[in-house]
Order: structure tokens, then C-alpha cells, then sequence
């Protein structure tokens, strides 16, 4: 998924546990009156809005380049707006460097597997991530019900009409390894650094990273004016008005409630690859869709105590 996401498991802790949001920034400011589950699905609109932005930037920057994009204009957003966090100690520095490391990388793949296959695919083997996360050591049966439901929905999804880009179901389940790795590194950065000044040296760190190969891939295409705005775009639907919202959201809704609703987020993505990329998901499809959503908004609910009541 999305560095929005990332943003929120730094300040809650993996799997929607550990400590509440903390900090501020001007990011999160004038929300206060609107509804946290309003907050949530304008964040899970958001991003993939971006995402669709995105993809329509591939026939001029290449995935690598507008990757690059979105991770420079996030970086210095977010360098901007928690600069009074930015300090950190020398113990933090490998973790700040290999949480953006996995972040630079998750992005990368994910916009490679969406070069390929539809979105709402993409997103939702991308998922697979944090359900692993989720179910890896568990022994509760209902958790093997959970697993089974998302391996059956991975299948689904690959049935179509035509040839399957495998290399694009690749790139996604990369992504996923990714989104796995950085949720586990989120606890220990969040132990290490206040506010989102990790997160915001890590998202630099990340665009430094990947700047090289998306001028590789792009070159002077980059700084291309049309192509700059519709990264600073991407940037701000995919990566700084999601953090917003979800952050603020978290502050008011428990944990267990925001990773279900969050669970929409495959379906919303398929109907926006519908709506702005005109990619058709057959029915064995969407119900793939809708079996890795139910899979993992059930890991999520009976994850915490009140789901093993």
C-alpha cells in the first residue's frame, strides 16, 4: 500500500497496537470537526486517486520516474511541515535509513506491478503484506480460515480472459514483502524518533534513493512542467492528504476500527481503476477483491481483545 499507511503503523505501532498518535503537525490542523470515518475514506480515496495519477505519468517518466516524483515533492512536504521533529539521535540513523530503504523499494514495485496489471489487483495482492503480518505465529483457527480466504482470493484474481502479466503479480507480491518489512521496522522507528520527523527523513532518504534510476529511466523528461505538477499531485494524494486525514482520524477512533475500514481499500482501488482507467475487473475478480478485503478486515477485528471475546 501507500506511505500514508506507513505514516500511521509509525505512530500506532505495528498491527494497530502500541501508543496513540503523537505530536502534531501543520498537516493535522482544522480537522477536528470532521467525522473520523469521513477522515478514513478520504484518505483511502485519496490514495488511490494518486495512484491513477500516477499511472498516467508512466508513458512520459517511466515507473522510476514517477516514483522519484512522488517521493522528492513528499519528502520535502513532510521535512516542511514536522521540521520542528527532525532531530534525532545517532542510535536512530539505520533505522531512519532502512525504513526509507523499504519504503523507496515498496513504491517501486507498486508502481511497476500497476504498469502491468490493474490497479485494484495490484493493491489488493499488495495487501497480502500486512495479513501476513497479522497471522504469522498465530494459533488460532479462525486465522487459518482467514489465510485460506486470502490465497483463495489471490487465485481469483488471476483468472481473466487473456494472459496474465505474471511479471506485474511479481512486482506486487514485492510490494507486499515490502509493506510486511516496513511495518515491522514502524516499531522501532517510532521508539527512536518523535512525531513524524522519522518518517520525514525517511520519505528524503527514499527520494535520494530512487532519483538515479528514475533519471536512468526518464531524463530530461523530469523536469518536464506537466510532468512536474502532476508529481507534486501524486505527491499530495498519495502520501501527505492521506497522512492527514488518517492521522487525525486515528486520534479518535481505536485502532481495530481504522484497520477494518481500512480493509475497503482494495475495492475502492478497483473502482477507481474502473472510473479513471477504464480497467474492467471480471466477476471471478472481484470476488478475489472481496475475499482478500473480508480476510483481512477479519485478521484485524479478531487481532485485538474485543475480537476474541
Amino acid at each position: 500500500m501507500e506511505d500514508a499507511v506507513a505514516a500511521i503503523e509509525v505512530e500506532r505501532g505495528p498491527l494497530g497496537e502500541g501508543p496513540s498518535p503523537r505530536g502534531g503537525s501543520v498537516l493535522t490542523r482544522g480537522l477536528g470537526g470532521v467525522p473520523p470515518t469521513m477522515l478514513v475514506f478520504t484518505g483511502i480515496i485519496s490514495v488511490q486517486f494518486g495512484a491513477a495519477l500516477a499511472s498516467r505519468l508512466f508513458a512520459s517518466t517511466g515507473p522510476a520516474g514517477a516514483v522519484s516524483l512522488r517521493l522528492v515533492f513528499a519528502g520535502l512536504g513532510l521535512l516542511v511541515a514536522w521540521r520542528s521533529t527532525l532531530r534525532i539521535a545517532r542510535g536512530a540513523l539505520p533505522v531512519v535509513l532502512g525504513y526509507g530503504a523499504v519504503l523507496a523499494l515498496m513504491n517501486l514495485s507498486f508502481y511497476e506491478a500497476i504498469d502491468r496489471i490493474p490497479l485494484g489487483m495490484a493493491v489488493t495482492i499488495e495487501f497480502l503484506g500486512p495479513l501476513a503480518v497479522s497471522l504469522i505465529g498465530s494459533r488460532r483457527w479462525i486465522d487459518v480460515v482467514w489465510a485460506i480466504m486470502a490465497g483463495g482470493g489471490v487465485f481469483l484474481l488471476t483468472k481473466s480472459d487473456g494472459p496474465v502479466a505474471w511479471t506485474g503479480i511479481l512486482f506486487a507480491l514485492a510490494a507486499a514483502v515490502c509493506w510486511a518489512g516496513y511495518i515491522l521496522l514502524s516499531a522501532a522507528l517510532g521508539e527512536r524518533t518523535e512525531g513524524g520527523g522519522g518518517l520525514a527523513l525517511a520519505m528524503a532518504f527514499g527520494g535520494v534513493l530512487i532519483v538515479p534510476i528514475g533519471i536512468a529511466e526518464a531524463g530530461a523528461a523530469l523536469l518536464n512542467p506537466a510532468a512536474l505538477a502532476a508529481g507534486f499531485g501524486v505527491a499530495m494524494l498519495s502520501s501527505v492528504v492521506p497522512y492527514s486525514v488518517e492521522l487525525e482520524a486515528l486520534r479518535r477512533i481505536p485502532a481495530r476500527v481504522f484497520g477494518v475500514l481500512m480493509s475497503l481499500e482494495p475495492a475502492v482501488a478497483a473502482l477507481v481503476g474502473v472510473v479513471m482507467l477504464d480497467q474492467l475487473l471480471r466477476p471471478a475478480q472481484w470476488a478475489g477483491v472481496a475475499c482478500v478485503a473480508a480476510a483481512s478486515a477479519g485478521a484485524t477485528r479478531t487481532d485485538s481483545p474485543e475480537g476474541r471475546k
